[in-house]
């Protein structure tokens, strides 16, 4: 598969109105290298790409139209090994029942249950793009073949894995951006030093009094900090304070 710079540009999407001409343009690469592309720009979401009008792209453009395809199943975020992988790999992988095919080792795959493979994944082989996106999102890109006897994919992911990664993930990324997904964080939202310090202990599982004796400080003003650092950052409790102030890069939450 040939990569260019007007290739790339084709699936790119600048406003809604480019939605429908990226989507043909994604789906004729995946037709010219025996593959049928399945777009998701959220896999926690039931909703999967529309264009402008508010058409299924799944649907219209990539040609899922059987009564029973993946994006009429509202369950396929939670029972895909395929989903579950993309919470643990940010590279292209192909998968199928005999198991997970990475260029570099990741033990979190081995891990996830393959049991009913075809029935859960509603495919027998996929190569599919993780698509990690700013405030946790996680969208994917999944290219499965035409032919539903092809379950060894090793010789197309050689050749078309990276480009696959190249194409889905502009065109997700794109995708967000143009149709206006709302933010999970608010974008003018900074914290101060002394809630970042809070939070920081936080993450690492100390209570608001064991924070105020590190600290120096009194408890209330310990819960003064993530008080504040929760409304900044929308958030509904301690720990997705903590997740949200790891996902804009204020803390880590590696052990």
């Amino acid at each position: 598969m040939q990569l260019s710079v007007e290739s790339i540009d084709s699936v790119r999407i600048s406003t809604s109105q480019d939605v429908r001409r990226a989507a043909e343009a994604l789906h004729q690469i995946a037709t010219s290298a025996g593959m049928r592309a399945a777009p998701a720009h959220d896999i926690a979401d039931k909703r999967t790409p529309v264009d402008a009008d508010g058409n299924i792209l799944a649907r219209d453009v990539f040609g899922w139209n059987d009564e029973k395809v993946w994006w009429r199943n509202s369950r396929i975020a939670l029972d895909s090994p395929l989903t579950s992988a993309c919470r643990f790999e940010s590279e292209p992988f192909w998968v199928n029942a005999n198991g997970f095919h990475t260029r570099q080792p990741n033990h979190y795959l081995t891990a996830i249950d393959l049991t009913n493979f075809e029935t859960r994944a509603m495919t027998r082989a996929a190569i599919v793009v993780p698509v990690h996106l700013p405030f946790g999102q996680i969208g994917a890109v999944s290219f499965n073949p035409l032919d539903p006897e092809l379950t060894e994919l090793d010789d197309v992911f050689l050749e078309n894995g990276d480009a696959f990664g190249i194409y889905a993930r502009t065109f997700i990324a794109s995708y967000v951006h143009a149709m206006g997904s709302a933010q999970a964080l608010p974008s003018g939202s900074r914290l101060s030093k002394r809630e970042v310090e809070c939070l920081r202990w936080a993450a690492i599982g100390k209570t608001d009094l064991e924070i105020s004796m590190i600290m120096g400080r009194s408890r209330a003003t310990v819960r003064f900090h993530i008080h504040n650092a929760s409304m900044k950052l929308n958030a509904v409790n301690r720990s997705q304070t903590v997740f949200k102030a790891a996902q804009l890069g204020y803390i880590s939450l590696a052990t």
